[in-house]
């Protein structure tokens, strides 16, 4: 029986502790923490991280296709979700002003930002083929992975 959201964020935040326990290393983090949600997600096309330099989000680990290296503060979903240091929940980003086409084949897509001590790191990005792939559980259980991620970190 496939599980529910709840039960899977709570699935996958677990295995994002597991997998971060101990590990101070921000790269190393963010690839295993991409890696584990592109394996756990359904309908996705795309999950990743932008990390925060020089007034820019610059590529990170990722899994998926190729995608844009750099993204300027307040310009598209991620750069939004940076400069307003607030998760951006897209239903369809071509209707999302300034949207940065990085993949044509992305619809929908969830930006959460994440931090080190107030300091902001970068985003997690998630994109999906589908039209309102995500919701308000996405987006909680997604939270849960970051603050994981940021406990880490500290």
């Amino acid at each position: 029986m496939p599980l529910d959201k709840t039960q899977l964020y709570d699935e996958i935040v677990q295995q994002a502790k597991a997998l971060t326990e101990g590990e101070p290393d921000l790269v190393a983090n963010l690839a295993n923490l991409g890696a584990l949600i592109w394996m756990r997600l359904p309908e996705i096309n795309w999950a990743g991280f932008y990390l925060y330099k020089d007034d820019q989000l610059v590529l990170g680990p990722f899994q998926g296709k190729p995608a844009c290296v750099r993204i300027p503060m307040g310009r598209g979903v991620c750069g939004t979700a940076a400069k307003l240091g607030k998760a951006q929940l897209v239903e369809d980003v071509h209707q999302f002003e300034g949207h940065i086409a990085c993949d044509s084949a992305s619809n929908s897509e969830v930006v959460i930002p994440f931090y080190h001590r107030d300091t902001l790191l970068g985003v997690l990005d998630i994109d999906s083929p589908a039209t309102g792939r995500f919701d308000e559980d996405d987006l909680q259980g997604l939270q849960k992975v970051v603050d994981a991620l940021e406990e880490a970190l500290l």
